[in-house]
């Protein structure tokens, strides 16, 4: 009997769940879906299965993350591909906060569940649902692998200087504060297929890696290693987000609770929920706040603007703790698609030997591509993601060893 080839990725969001089943023989993908507003009457399940090309919808209440899964099994029975195949080795999960506990994939067991469970108060948003959806696996195929892999990872990298907080270290040591980023998955997934992108290695390029979706993170990669990256304790830090603030005075939070009388609570919600494009606009889709722009609105023209001025300043920096950069690429759902973003992100860049060509940057494509001219000292790219196949390949890797 041959070796199981197959590997299961979940990615347990707070109310949705992505998944894909891959073939690591060649990467292929079997099946790929989504469950979204888990929890509400609007529930929705998208399931494609690649051999056919026939992609199911169901619409209506999905309770918890448990009816999920129990839902997705049943669409991957339905096209023969069951949680009962022999063909499965493993399942790889995200999970977005493993500290400095966990530094590469882990093979879960009630260790494991128990230090994510205590690093929930750094990633409350995150790791509950991460820990439901290893849970509800993990009684779906209780025989099998069930593989970790975290977000924080690839960041275990960063020296201490760039890791530390300038506060007293045995308070931030009892605590576990300290800058641990996030979106490593895709850090990792990028910058390697950058440098394959330019010919090289990965050891012998410089990246900034530019992860830009809802959340948003930037990455120094040093031959391919992470030195620095934007989000730090939580996800909140850094770059300006769809929802969420990025880089703050820590003492706008006193002057809210002293002075504007606002809770704990309400002050993690204004900045996580309520603020970033969203807080600035009423907007947190690029798209919109692209046509917004075009139309002459003024509202959604400094919340872009400010969007851009602080990716200029990661670069800049992160340009200045590389000391030579071989390379910026752009990823995630607005790096990826919003040629208006690259295109400010870069400009006046020019002595940086950063430049993009503009009938490059406009083309659409899911190929990894330049979009700098070839007389650019400093490559530009656009390489889509996949946090998903490169999730498949760690656990499969490990599930192998």
């Amino acid at each position: 009997m041959t070796s199981p080839t197959r590997v299961l990725v979940l990615n347990s969001g707070s109310s949705s769940v992505k998944y894909q089943l891959l073939d690591m023989r060649d990467s292929s993908r079997l099946a790929v879906g989504l469950v979204e507003r888990i929890g509400e009457q609007t529930s929705r399940l998208k399931h494609t299965c690649a051999a056919t090309g026939a992609t199911r919808e169901h619409t209506g209440p999905i309770a918890d993350h448990d009816a999920a899964l129990k839902a997705v099994a049943e669409e991957l029975a339905r096209d023969g591909l069951g949680l009962d195949s022999p063909q499965l080795a493993a399942i790889g999960h995200r999970v977005v906060h493993g500290g400095l506990f966990f530094t590469e994939p882990t093979v879960i067991d009630d260790e494991v569940l128990t230090e994510i469970e205590r690093l929930i108060p750094v990633a409350p948003l995150h790791n509950p649902a991460n820990l439901t959806g290893i849970r509800t696996a993990q009684a779906l195929r209780p025989d099998l692998p069930q593989v970790a892999v975290f977000d924080t990872a690839f960041h275990t990298t960063m020296p201490e200087s760039a890791a530390r907080y300038a506060i007293d270290p045995k308070i931030a040591d009892r605590h576990r504060i300290r800058r641990y980023g996030f979106h490593g998955t895709s850090h990792a997934y990028v910058s390697r297929e950058t440098a394959r992108l330019l010919g090289k290695e990965p050891s012998e390029v410089n990246v900034i890696v530019l992860h830009l979706g809802n959340g948003a993170s930037a990455s120094a990669v040093e031959k391919g290693r992470c030195v620095d990256t934007s989000m730090g304790l939580t996800p909140l830090e850094g770059l300006v987000m769809g929802t969420r603030s990025g880089d703050l005075d820590p003492a706008v939070i006193f002057h809210l609770e002293r002075v504007g009388g606002m809770s704990t609570d309400e002050i993690d919600t204004l900045l996580n929920k309520r603020s970033g494009l969203f807080g600035l606009c009423g907007d947190n889709d690029m798209r919109e706040i692209r046509r917004r722009v075009d139309e002459g609105d003024e509202e959604a023209r400094l919340a872009f603007d400010i969007y851009i001025h602080r990716l200029k300043k990661y670069i800049g920096a992160y340009y200045a703790v590389l000391g030579r950069v071989d390379a910026v690429a752009f990823t995630a759902g607005v790096g990826e698609n919003a040629a208006p973003v690259r295109e400010a992100a870069i400009a006046g860049l020019e002595t940086l030997g950063l430049a993009v060509d503009s009938g490059l940057n406009a083309v659409r494509s899911g190929e990894p591509r330049l979009i700098s001219p070839g007389s650019a000292r400093v490559a530009v790219a656009v390489v889509p993601t996949d946090e998903e196949l490169e999730i498949a390949t760690q656990t499969y890797a490990l599930v192998g060893r």
